[in-house]
C-alpha cells in the first residue's frame, strides 16, 4: 500500500527492480528479519553466552567454519560480540553475499517450521521493496510469477527422488548469482522429466514420449491427445539433433535466464502433471 506521501505525488515512488544492487531500505528490512526470528532469542539467554542455546550454537558453528570459514577457536563466546562480527558482515558484504547469507541461514538452521515463516516474510519484504529475487525452497532466485514458483516448489516436493534432486540441482545451477550455469540447469530440468518417465513405466531408458505411449496403453490415465502431442512435440524438441539438448552441447549457442527458466517450469510441470496422474491411476 502506498503512503499518502506517495499517493499525493510528494514522494517518488519506487519503479526500478533491485536486480544487481541492494539499497538500504531493503538491506535494513532482511537484517530486520533476522533479528526477528533468530537473533532475538539470543536476547533470552542469562548469560547470552552462545552454548547456553544449543541450536543457536550449532548455527553459529556452521556458519564460522563454513560460511565465513574461520578458525572456530576465533569465534567470539559471548553473543554481544559475536553479533557486532555478523552485524558489520552483513552490512558491507557486497550485495550479492546478503542474498548468500539468507540462503544458508534456512538450509543451516534446523528448525524448518521458523525458516518457512523466515522465507514467506522475506518475499514479502522482497516484492515490497521491488527486489528482483525471491525465495523459492531454499535458494533466492530471480523473480518469477507466483503460479511458476508455485509449480517449481511443488516439484521439489516431488515423492520421485531422482526427479525431485534434479529440479533442485537445475534451481541452484540456475540461481547462482555469481556464477550462473544456465545450459547445465536445462539439463537438470529434463533430467526430472527422464527420472518420472523411467519410474512411472519401470524402465530405465524410457523417455516421455515411449512412457505416455506405455501409460495410454495401459490405459490407467486418460490424458487428451491434443496435451499428449503438445508433451511429445516439447520432448522431442528438447531430445532431437536440432533441439535444446543437442544445442546445449554446443558453446556457442547463448543460453541465458529466460532458456533455463521456461525448461525448469515447463520440466516442473510435467512432473507435477505426471505424478498427480500416476497417483490417481495407483501407478506410484
Amino acid at each position: 500500500m502506498k503512503l499518502f506521501s506517495e499517493r499525493k505525488g510528494f514522494k517518488k515512488v519506487r519503479t526500478e527492480i533491485q536486480v544487481n544492487y541492494i539499497d538500504d531500505a531493503l538491506r535494513n528490512r532482511l537484517w530486520n528479519l533476522l533479528k526477528i526470528f533468530y537473533w532475538n532469542q539470543m536476547e533470552l539467554l542469562p548469560r547470552q553466552f552462545i552454548y547456553e542455546d544449543k541450536v543457536m550454537e550449532v548455527l553459529f558453528i556452521r556458519m564460522w567454519h563454513n560460511y565465513f570459514k574461520e578458525p572456530l577457536d576465533t569465534m567470539p563466546k559471548l553473543w554481544e560480540d559475536l553479533y557486532k562480527k555478523i552485524r558489520q558482515y552483513f552490512f558491507t558484504c557486497p550485495w550479492y553475499e546478503v542474498y548468500d547469507f539468507l540462503e544458508f541461514i534456512v538450509q543451516n538452521f534446523p528448525d524448518k517450521s521458523v525458516n518457512e515463516e523466515f522465507k514467506e516474510a522475506c518475499n514479502i519484504v522482497l516484492e515490497e521493496e521491488l527486489s528482483g529475487y525471491r525465495f523459492v525452497g531454499n535458494q533466492i532466485t530471480e523473480i518469477t510469477a507466483k503460479e511458476e514458483i508455485s509449480e517449481i516448489e511443488e516439484a521439489l516436493e516431488s515423492p520421485i527422488q531422482p526427479a525431485r534432486v534434479h529440479i533442485e540441482n537445475a534451481l541452484k545451477l540456475m540461481s547462482d548469482r555469481k556464477a550462473p550455469d544456465y545450459r547445465n540447469s536445462m539439463k537438470e530440468s529434463i533430467s526430472a522429466v527422464e527420472a518420472i518417465c523411467r519410474v512411472i513405466t519401470k524402465d530405465e531408458k524410457a523417455t516421455l514420449g515411449k512412457a505416455l505411449d506405455t501409460i495410454e496403453r495401459q490405459g490407467k490415465i486418460e490424458i487428451h491427445p491434443a496435451l499428449k502431442k503438445a508433451f511429445d512435440s516439447l520432448y522431442g524438441y528438447t531430445s532431437s539433433a536440432e533441439g535444446i539438448r543437442h544445442a546445449l552441447l554446443d558453446e556457442k549457442v547463448s543460453v541465458g535466464f529466460e532458456d533455463a527458466k521456461f525448461m525448469l517450469v515447463s520440466c516442473s510441470v510435467f512432473v507435477n502433471y505426471l505424478v498427480s496422474k500416476a497417483l490417481k491411476a495407483k501407478i506410484l
